[in-house]
């Protein structure tokens, strides 16, 4: 079937465009209807814009992996600004948006039969729901409302798209009582004077107009290394979408600054509780060195003292530095053990030399994981990553204050011996005078202490006094100047385009869901049996056609069928044809008398004989008189052939045998030994014998004669023969169960002036524009 497949890949340009042209108006109407269509979309449709804005996001220094160095460029730049994004988009930010601007109403009014207009602000009727119904609401209940002038109101109300109450003949102000609880609905100041208005208001809660919100609103990173945050939104309204836009940037800001506050509160919380702690144990220093220069009678150093305090005085400062360092390691690491500050700021610690800049960045994580806890959930993934990385750096620093503090507590021993080697030169110093050193120095470290919470304390305050947005604007919301969408040029050229579209669409899903063949071209693509020919359906009704003086085109067809048939019977001895077809109905016998009758033309001896013993018709077809038939002749072979042989009269050369009567035995008839006889010596008197047979897709009788045959015609006929018929044609052909398969097309559409200018068709008429649109 390589051929078949083959063929069945070939695209047949010039009969597609053959197949379109006839069908030229399908293609007119298509493209009238496509185009109607795309201007009333153009009419009722209503220019969307695009709105845009561009906030730029603060990075403080130390801020996320950055203050790692190479690490920042493992991880990327973008992700600190990919969480903002996240809290942009968030649904608390988006909910308080709805509900700041009431976007949680939407507001439909009819303006026309099929134009219907968004209303923003400026909106006829407005719905007002009874306070605490929004906050719950999980679905959009609709209410469409037809207000006439005089404020009386028909309502439909609708949730869920199904109408749960209708209140009829309402005065405005009215309350509605549904199951959802009351809603009063108003006429507005914008409400037009003296018209009636047709509107439809949609109500539902802050929670599902957030996520509305959030299928609207668009927001990406400017670019990949920026810390730009794009926004956008496509609306009819274009007050409506910078209004979004500039409320979204409002409430961002607005918690970013809250929590900013919250955390800075709670840095002077603590840095206040740790003042007074340090102001009780100065004070007790102080009123430990009073006490000691009562007790001991010490008034100020001697001046003789006064040179050799000189010489430790160096020793003295930098052990005095060591232990306030080392007061610094120890109070920031009992803060960072304690777990119920595992997540709070690190008021101290900056000054730690090689630990400062790690607490710096710890406390830019701690700011914000508290950042994202307040709009994710305790699953979110962003926060559990943002969680396991303070944990690692907390352990991390704890492990370099271990370090810096032993570190530290040697030092301090080595200043100390170095203090002592000093103080021993001072060998004429009272005793009393190294004493109150040591509590003068104590008082010293504790004073350093209570000055470095009091410079903390004045910081937090101006940062509580001076909060900056994390966002910076850089653009307000702006509208694009152009719509967005598709141009009206573009939606007629679209619709022309779809006019000329459907019309093959439509003839292509036409042609698969037939299961007929309808052209000859259509047999040559589903079969490798050779075609002689094909007939079109333009004999008006008549069985015999061709003679000898006619020029028509079915007669040229016939003449045609005769050419290739002659061909195909290549030996001389080539005389018997059968003649059959899959069921009846397809044209068999009236090919077989028109052929028989084609052949005699020639000159050439012609049986026609009639073999379709259980169906007879060939008498019928030729209003011939009851006479003796083949039936007749296998019963009784002692019959004389000359006795069943019928003159006709109009065809000199053409013999007929008709099939005589039905017989109640016609398998065995057809398989007996007469039937051989028979033809042996029909085969002698004539040059062809054409065999009008029974179908092979009723009876077996056509493979039992198969035996006497030289060539086999099947006839099969277009808008008849089903696509199923011919595969079993094909296996037919394949199994060689005929002899010299060929197909005849019968029933093929006419066509004027058929074939190259041969023939001539009296039947065709011209006819005017609608009798030739309408024919089609």
């Amino acid at each position: 079937m390589a051929k078949s497949n083959q063929n069945s890949e070939f695209i047949d340009i010039k009969g597609l465009l053959s197949t379109y042209a006839k069908k030229w108006h399908w293609f007119l109407i298509s493209v009238i209807i496509c185009g109607l269509a795309a201007v009333l979309f153009i009419k009722i449709s209503k220019p969307k814009y695009e709105v845009h804005a561009n906030v730029l996001i603060s990075q403080e220094e130390g801020k996320g992996m950055s203050s790692f160095g190479g690490l920042g460029d493992i991880f990327g730049s973008s992700g600190y600004v990919e969480d903002e994004i996240f809290v942009i988009n968030s649904h608390s930010v988006l909910r308080d948006v709805a509900r700041d601007l009431g976007t949680y109403r939407t507001h439909i009014v009819k303006t026309g039969i099929l134009s219907k207009v968004f209303k923003y602000k400026k909106f006829p009727v407005e719905v007002y729901p009874a306070p605490g119904i929004v906050d719950t609401l999980l679905t959009t209940v609709s209410f469409a409302a037809d207000v006439r002038a005089d404020g009386i109101a028909d309502i439909t109300v609708k949730a869920a798209g199904k109408k749960i109450a209708e209140f009829e003949e309402q005065k405005l102000p009215a309350t509605l009582k549904t199951k959802y609880g009351s809603f009063v609905v108003d006429r507005t100041k914008d409400y037009p004077a003296g018209e009636d208005v047709n509107t439809t208001i949609y109500v539902t809660g802050y929670d599902v107009a957030a996520e509305n919100l959030a299928t609207e609103v668009k927001s990406s990173i400017a670019s990949k290394k920026s810390n730009v945050i794009a926004l956008s939104i496509i609306s009819t309204d274009e007050k409506y979408g910078r209004d979004i836009l500039n409320a979204i940037i409002a409430q961002y800001n607005d918690r970013g600054i809250a929590e900013k506050n919250r955390q800075n509160e709670k840095t002077a919380a603590f840095i206040d509780q740790r003042l007074a702690l340090i102001s009780d144990s100065l004070n007790a220093s102080e009123a430990d060195i009073q006490i000691y220069k009562q007790s001991q009678g010490i008034v100020d150093v001697s001046s003789e003292t006064s040179y050799n305090m000189g010489l430790k005085s160096s020793a003295e400062r930098a052990l005095i530095s060591a232990q306030t360092e080392n007061e610094i390691i120890r109070i920031t690491r009992d803060f960072l053990r304690d777990p119920e500050k595992a997540y709070d700021l690190i008021p101290t610690g900056s000054e730690i030399s090689g630990v400062g800049s790690s607490i710096g960045t710890y406390n830019q994580l701690i700011m914000r994981r508290i950042s994202l806890l307040t709009n994710a959930k305790a699953n979110n993934v962003a926060l559990k990553s943002l969680t396991e990385q303070i944990d690692a750096m907390r352990a991390s620093i704890n492990t370099s204050l271990d370090r810096a503090y032993q570190n530290s507590l040697i030092g301090v021993r080595d200043l100390q011996i170095q203090y002592n080697k000093a103080q021993g030169h001072l060998g004429n110093v009272p005793t009393q005078e190294r004493a109150f050193l040591n509590l003068k120095r104590q008082q010293e470290v504790k004073q350093q202490l209570y000055l470095f919470l009091l410079q903390r304390r004045e910081e937090t305050a101006m940062l509580l006094a001076n909060s900056v947005p994390k966002g910076q604007i850089i653009d307000n919301a702006y509208t694009l100047s152009e719509p967005v969408g598709m141009g009206k040029k573009m939606i007629l050229a679209i619709a022309i385009l779809l006019g000329l579209c459907f019309p093959p669409v439509i003839l292509y899903l036409k042609k698969l869901m037939r299961n007929k063949f309808e052209t000859r071209a259509e047999v040559e693509a589903l079969t490798e049996i050779p075609v002689l020919g094909e007939m079109c359906t333009d004999h008006g009704g008549t069985q015999l056609v061709v003679s000898s003086h006619d020029t028509s085109s079915t007669s040229e067809l016939f003449r045609l069928i005769r050419s290739n048939l002659q061909f195909m019977l290549s030996a001389a001895d080539d005389k018997v044809i059968l003649m059959t077809s899959t069921s009846s109905g397809e044209g068999k016998s009236f090919i077989s008398i028109n052929l028989a009758a084609s052949l005699a033309l020639q000159n050439k001896r012609v049986l026609l004989i009639g073999m379709d013993i259980r169906n007879p018709q060939l008498a019928k077809y030729l209003t011939l008189t009851p006479h003796t038939g083949v039936t007749q002749y296998l019963a009784n072979p002692s019959i004389a052939i000359d006795d069943l042989i019928i003159r006709e009269p109009l065809m000199p050369n053409l013999d007929i045998i008709t099939a005589g009567p039905i017989p109640p035995n016609p398998g065995e008839l057809l398989t007996g030994d007469a039937v051989d006889r028979l033809f042996v010596e029909l085969r002698k008197r004539y040059d062809y014998i054409i065999v009008d047979t029974a179908p092979v897709g009723m009876v077996s009788d056509t493979f039992n004669l198969a035996r006497i045959s030289d060539a086999t015609i099947y006839v099969c006929r277009a808008n008849y023969t089903t696509l199923r018929d011919i595969q079993f044609i094909n296996s037919i052909y394949n199994e060689k169960r005929l002899r010299k398969m060929s197909l005849v097309v019968n029933g093929t559409a006419a066509h004027k002036g058929y074939g190259y200018g041969y023939g001539s068709d009296k039947k065709h008429k011209k006819h005017n524009l609608w009798q030739r649109i309408t024919r089609r």
